[in-house]
């Protein structure tokens, strides 16, 4: 009863006043920080606070001072009056009012680094922002537009000011200038209407047809590479597979390869052709192969081919190529394109030569033709024309080529379509024949004027055989040949190579360079060091044992470049190496040789 009183007795006590003051304060706090708290992110969607930046941990980290509430030395003694159980009650309340206050001053403290990181965040976000929408440059092209847009507006007023000076000249009165400006609103106001519907109507079919230019793209070359080289030889080849296979199958065909077959096709094609249904027959035949593919790309095994297909062993890509190897491969896969490029050049330059009129005599046989369908186009009627284009075709498809592939020499006789292409040139073979055309003119000439200055008693023949020489002189008295052995027409100048020579043991002996010469009869070095004809080698044709091409080191990629040929004087062959046109000169040595051996054997037969 003694606790009451006291409370009562001493309102104007001024600890007891600000603890009341302190504890709104604390709870308005509070409130505040919900408020921000709950306005952002939710507390969970910030890092932790030992990963939070240095900027809140120094904002954040500073102790907040604690004011303990003083007591006066009244309150000491009541709280250690044994003698009043109010001022024990009083106590417990003041410590756990004390502890509330702690506790709530810290919780002031975790919201107040929570606020601390969503600024951070946010601060980062306006940052991120600011660099993907390039305020900077959008500023910028924004001035450059209105300096753009000024200087038009300019521009419009200067164009704009003359006219509205004729107008004021030539303004009409005013009732009119009113009628006037009423039948043109009228007319401007329909015109708008119109226009503003065409637009919604038809305005994106218009704006497809607007003309844009072209962008031409640049596309980078890929360096060489002979595993890439190699791909693309292969990509190739599987890509022209189908059209290999269907000219393949249709030459089966008209070799009558498998007899029931070809029968078959030709008594349904000469049907199709007789009732005028050849037309739908190959559109059928397209839809079929189409459904079979269609069924073979859904996993059916289905093949059909006259001709039985040979599956090729693909070798695996070698992961690790040596520089041999490399070079070997690239050599395989040029030497591939190089054929078929040629091949495909001389198709192409035997039609080019074909419309050129360059046989005039071949050519003729096209205009023939062609005046003769276009008169038969004019004047028969298409379905008879039809009739009898498609009767020729399989005729001469299943008939008249198979009788002319099993005898060529009555197909080069009256073969007409292939005597044709085979006569027609290609641009090579044009050179060739002007070039021989010139170097048989100058050497006409030159002979005419040599024969007029020379002696009486020289014959013809003798005065062609002294025309050639080498640069060293004479051919026939280099070699010590007859005046009649000239260098043929393919090798007039010579092919340079090294004559390697293994019955000598001398370096200077063993390997000789020169020039390659083949007359009718022999076959003849000629070495480039200066000194006596020793040096030189003449083989006769005739005493040739054997010829054949040669690597001379093994080491090297390739074929080699050199031919080895063998006599019974030498021991071993002597080698031609170093040879940059190998072939060809092993084609002439080998056609030459083998006309004289014929030549030798018929003569000893007979």
């Amino acid at each position: 009863m003694r606790c009451m009183p006291q409370l009562s007795s001493r309102p104007e006590d001024p600890d007891r006043h600000v603890k009341v003051k302190q504890r709104g304060s604390v709870l308005n706090m509070l409130r505040r920080l919900d408020k921000i708290r709950f306005r952002g992110h939710k507390r969970d969607d910030f890092l932790d606070l030992a990963e939070s930046p240095n900027a809140s941990d120094t904002e954040g980290g500073d102790e907040i001072p604690l004011k303990m509430p003083r007591t006066s030395p009244r309150d000491g003694e009541e709280l250690r009056d044994p003698a009043g159980p109010g001022t024990l009650i009083m106590a417990a309340g003041v410590q756990d009012f004390n502890r509330t206050e702690f506790d709530r001053l810290n919780e002031i403290k975790g919201h107040l680094e929570i606020a601390l990181l969503e600024k951070h965040f946010l601060q980062e976000e306006l940052r991120k922002l600011r660099e993907e929408t390039n305020a900077e440059m959008l500023r910028q092209e924004l001035d450059r537009e209105r300096q753009r847009r000024m200087e038009l507006e300019q521009k419009i007023q200067e164009v704009l000011k003359p006219r509205a000076e004729e107008q004021t000249a030539q303004q009409p009165p005013k009732g009119q200038a009113q009628a006037n400006n009423g039948a043109d609103r009228r007319s401007q106001g329909l015109c708008a209407r119109v226009q503003k519907w065409f637009s919604e109507r038809f305005g994106e079919y218009v704006e497809d047809f607007r003309f844009q230019p072209e962008e031409s793209a640049v596309e980078t070359d890929e360096p060489l590479s002979a595993r890439r080289l190699t791909e693309n030889m292969r990509r190739l080849k599987r890509g022209a597979k189908p059209v290999t296979s269907f000219v393949k199958n249709l030459s089966a065909l008209s070799d009558w390869y498998s007899v029931y077959t070809s029968a078959i096709a030709f008594t349904v094609y000469m049907n199709a052709v007789w009732h005028g249904w050849a037309i739908p027959m190959f559109l059928f035949l397209a839809i079929l192969r189409l459904s079979l593919n269609y069924l073979i790309a859904r996993g059916w095994r289905i093949q059909w081919s006259i001709v039985p297909e040979v599956s090729e062993a693909v070798e695996p890509p070698k992961e690790d190529l040596t520089v041999s190897e490399k070079f070997q491969l690239v050599l395989d896969v040029a030497q591939k394109a190089q054929n078929l490029f040629g091949k495909m050049a001389d198709i192409l330059e035997k039609i080019k030569n074909l419309f050129m009129w360059v046989q005039p005599e071949i050519t003729q046989k096209l205009y023939i033709a062609l005046w003769a369908a276009f008169l038969a186009s004019c004047f028969l009627p298409y379905r008879l024309v039809g009739l009898a284009v498609g009767l020729y075709a399989g005729i001469k498809f299943f008939l008249i080529d198979f009788i002319f592939k099993r005898c060529p020499r009555l197909r080069a006789k009256y073969d007409t379509p292939y005597i044709i292409w085979k006569s027609l040139p290609t641009d090579p073979q044009l050179k060739e024949r002007s070039s021989a055309a010139v170097s048989r003119r100058l050497q006409t000439a030159s002979s005419r004027s040599y024969v007029s200055s020379a002696p009486a008693g020289l014959s013809k023949d003798e005065d062609t055989g002294r025309f050639h020489g080498t640069k060293k002189g004479n051919f026939h008295e280099i070699f010590n040949l007859t005046e009649n052995e000239r260098p043929l027409a393919v090798c007039e100048n010579g092919w340079r190579c090294c004559l390697i020579n293994r019955d000598r043991k001398m370096p200077t002996d063993y390997i000789r360079n020169g020039v390659l010469y083949v007359t009718e009869n022999y076959l003849c070095f000629e070495s480039s060091k200066s000194g006596s004809s020793k040096r030189n080698k003449v083989i006769k044709l005739v005493d040739i044992t054997d010829i054949q091409k040669y690597k001379v080191l093994s080491v090297l990629p390739g074929t080699g470049m050199g031919i080895a040929v063998s006599t019974p004087s030498t021991q071993k062959p002597l080698v031609f190496g170093a040879m940059a046109h190998r072939d060809e000169a092993f084609e002439t040595i080998l056609s030459q040789y083998t006309k004289i051996t014929a030549a030798a054997a018929s003569g000893s037969d007979s």
